[in-house]
């Protein structure tokens, strides 16, 4: 046993420099590394975080945009339609309007063809009562005519 303790105690005497070079490295790196390296971890986090946010605020940006795009192209098809409309009725006023001249028109040249035609059969009526007249006087003459160039006792 007491050869046992003697090579711990060997053992143990000859890990102390390596015990206290691990410290002094640990401690070297402590001061040395985890500082920079926690420094440029907590920088790359926060750039990587701020682009991300900047992305975010990026999209909700064009999201914004789109929005007030479709909001105006939504506006100018109504202005249009409006327009279209309002073309459409002027348009159909003024198909009334022609519509309503030509009528108007139309029943002018109606009225005053009737009171031609009107006109023109009291005309017809007045020569057909004078030719008529005329036609039962040349009727009777040339029977009275034929009835004078007879015999008498051929009439009968």
């Amino acid at each position: 046993m007491d050869d046992t303790l003697r090579q711990l105690g060997e053992l143990a005497l000859g890990a102390i420099p390596t015990i206290v070079l691990f410290v002094v490295i640990w401690i070297l790196y402590r001061v040395i590394l985890h500082g920079a390296l926690g420094r440029a971890l907590a920088e790359r986090r926060a750039h990587t975080v701020g682009a991300i946010e900047k992305a975010k605020a990026q999209v909700a940006a064009a999201e914004q945009k789109t929005s007030d795009y479709e909001h105006r192209i939504n506006e100018a098809r109504m202005n249009v339609f409006k327009t279209q409309e309002l073309r459409r009725q002027q348009i159909l006023d003024q198909r009334t309007l022609a519509i309503a001249e030509a009528r108007a028109a139309a029943e002018t040249m109606v009225t005053t063809a009737r009171k031609e035609i009107q006109k023109d059969l009291e005309t017809a009526r007045a020569r057909v009562q004078t030719d008529s007249g005329n036609l039962a006087t040349q009727i009777i003459r040339t029977i009275l005519r034929s009835s004078a160039r007879q015999p008498v006792g051929e009439r009968g």
